[in-house]
């Protein structure tokens, strides 16, 4: 009975980390671009300079996070957040399910026309 029950909680706990890899939400406030590390904190976002925020966090397809150094001269496409500094904030490195919700905003102007459902985590154009 006892093996039973670690089987089933083991089993839950292994296929717990799949699960919510593929409820990660994403902040309203998150634009789709592409981002290469050069050397940390400058990065090229969407092939133009940018820098990482002191406080930035990288998070990989997996939710982990990542190192910068460990990323260095991949080009990644990500959904990232920046600042009230411009500096990059926040970076979700994207699967290839999320990749391919669309449309995405890529400009905070393209964010305002549009409206944000975070259940579905879609923008949908009112």
């Amino acid at each position: 009975m006892y093996r039973c029950f670690a089987a089933l909680l083991a089993s839950l706990l292994i296929s717990g980390g799949a699960f919510a890899q593929s409820l990660r939400a994403f902040t309203p406030n998150a634009l789709r671009g592409t981002i290469e590390v050069l050397q940390s904190p400058e990065v090229a976002l969407n092939g133009k300079p940018a820098r990482l925020a002191a406080s930035a966090r990288i998070f990989g397809p997996d939710n982990l996070i990542k190192v910068p150094a460990s990323i260095v001269g991949q080009k990644l496409v990500v959904n990232y957040t920046l600042d009230g500094q411009g500096f990059v904030r926040d970076v979700w490195v994207l699967t290839e399910s999320e990749a391919a919700k669309k449309p995405w905003p890529t400009t905070a102007a393209e964010a305002q026309a549009r409206r944000f459902d975070s259940v579905s985590q879609v923008w949908i154009k009112p």
